[in-house]
């Protein structure tokens, strides 16, 4: 397969990495909307959110007690914002399905 987060994931491509345990990887996003802007990814390869099933769901509750886990570990306490685009007209540029985790500054909603 050729995915650009499943090769990060295996260390092919380097990358900034923020956390990382047997289901999860995260690392910084090149390209930051926020001052603390990191992509967190399940190891195995999952498209996107509209390929979530019974048989896989399990990884991403691991995705957000990562989340959790992260937060701490950075001192995000004053809040964060996990974002997930699903798909060309959702906004998603990378066909494994990661989360990205923006703090450290104002998130206004609608996002902007």
């Amino acid at each position: 397969m050729d995915c650009l987060f499943c090769k990060i994931a295996a260390g092919e491509i380097p990358s900034s990495k923020v956390y990382e345990d047997e289901f999860v990887y995260a690392f910084l996003d090149i390209d930051p909307q926020a001052p603390f802007h990191c992509i967190i990814i399940p190891k195995e390869h999952i498209s996107g959110a509209d390929m979530i099933n019974e048989s896989n769901s399990t990884l991403i509750a691991k995705v957000f007690e990562a989340v959790a886990k992260i937060a701490k570990q950075e001192n995000l306490c004053k809040g964060f914002r996990v974002v997930n685009n699903c798909g060309e007209d959702g906004g998603q540029t990378v066909g494994h399905i990661h989360f990205h985790l923006l703090a450290r500054r104002n998130l206004a909603w609608p996002p902007g």
